[in-house]
């Protein structure tokens, strides 16, 4: 079995500095550096939070995008399915004609213009059609600007009639 041995006083001295001089080798975190660390770190967690904040929105702009997209192609559809010498297909004013729908809970303004082009004997053989649409229903003025890449959407096609131009003879 063992025994133990009572410590003399200058053993215990002897630990006690070796303790000593550990714990000032061992010295943790003052106040301030935990203080400067935790600004460094809210200033990081902002930037990022501000990414996430951006990233939502354009995000949502894209979204807004595809819908715009859909919606001038469902109009474009609507006018290549009349005839070419249909009503609805007669050249409009320069600024064209202005219509509002609303698709999956968003409402869009839609301009539609068609200009007549290659008039041969006083009637157009080729009609250039545009489709702006413009979501409405968000509220940042970025969303809706004509100017702006995003939410805005402008399509143009081209229709051609099916009768013969004046050079071609069968």
């Amino acid at each position: 079995m063992f025994t133990l041995k009572p410590q003399t006083r200058e053993a215990r001295e002897k630990i006690a500095m070796s303790c000593k001089e550990r714990r000032s080798d061992e010295a943790g975190f003052t106040l301030l550096e935990t203080a400067i660390s935790l600004v460094l770190m809210a200033i990081v967690g902002l930037g990022v939070a501000s990414i996430f904040v951006y990233a939502m929105k354009y995000n949502v702009s894209a979204g807004d995008r595809e819908l715009s997209m859909a919606v001038g192609q469902q109009r474009l559809e609507q006018l290549r399915n009349v005839a070419f010498s249909d009503v609805t297909l007669t050249a409009t004013p320069s600024a064209g004609i202005p219509t509002s729908v609303t698709r999956a809970g968003r409402r869009y303004d839609i301009n539609t213009k068609i200009t007549d082009s290659n008039v041969v004997n006083g009637q157009a053989t080729v009609k250039t059609i545009t489709v702006l649409v413009i979501p409405r229903s968000d509220s940042a003025s970025w969303a809706t600007s004509v100017s702006s890449v995003f939410g805005s959407v402008t399509l143009v096609t081209e229709r051609t009639s099916m009768t013969l131009g004046p050079n071609r003879a069968f």
